[in-house]
């Protein structure tokens, strides 16, 4: 919640620094399939329109095409300030072009958007501490559960054109 907060001044701080008051924020978010972005949509939804923000929040069901369709469309519609949570950081450089050459700010949120120096913010978390916690919690549960080692741990990387899986990975 503190991190859509912090969202919701950035936005406010981005369309005052232009001098006018934005109507319409941009939400694009990744899946419904997870009830993590679901939440986090919601809570942006609901911070900026505390704030007096008019919200356009989609969901791209994990499908690029899709999102960058999505994408697009806000930018061709005239949003204020784009938040997107992208579902590869890697695709989206000619879209984030179109709505910089629309004067569109864009900030990439918890999922860097990478191949492009059309983002004006990017609003994450500390994601090698989130690694850190993870693995913890893991050791942890593992002592409770077994006691004292040895275990055998099998450990997931994450997708690889997921910038944040790297920082989990090594935290």
């Amino acid at each position: 919640m503190r991190l859509t907060t912090l969202l919701a001044s950035a936005a406010s701080a981005i369309v005052l620094a232009g001098g006018a008051f934005a109507t319409t924020i941009g939400i694009a978010m990744p899946t419904q399939s997870s009830s993590r972005w679901i939440s986090d949509g919601h809570s942006m939804v609901d911070q900026f329109q505390a704030a007096g923000f008019d919200t356009d929040l989609q969901y791209a069901e994990d499908d690029i095409p899709n999102q960058l369709a999505q994408i697009e469309n806000m930018i061709t519609r005239g949003v204020d300030v784009l938040v997107i949570a992208a579902i590869d950081g890697t695709t989206l450089s000619n879209a984030l072009e179109n709505a910089h050459a629309a004067g569109i700010p864009v900030i990439a949120y918890d999922r860097l958007i990478r191949d492009s120096g059309n983002v004006d913010y990017y609003a994450t978390f500390d994601n090698f501490q989130v690694g850190v916690l993870q693995a913890n919690s893991l050791v942890q549960g593992l002592h409770e559960r077994f006691g004292d080692g040895p275990y055998n741990v099998e450990l997931f990387g994450g997708s690889p054109d997921d910038n944040n899986a790297y920082f989990f990975y090594n935290g």
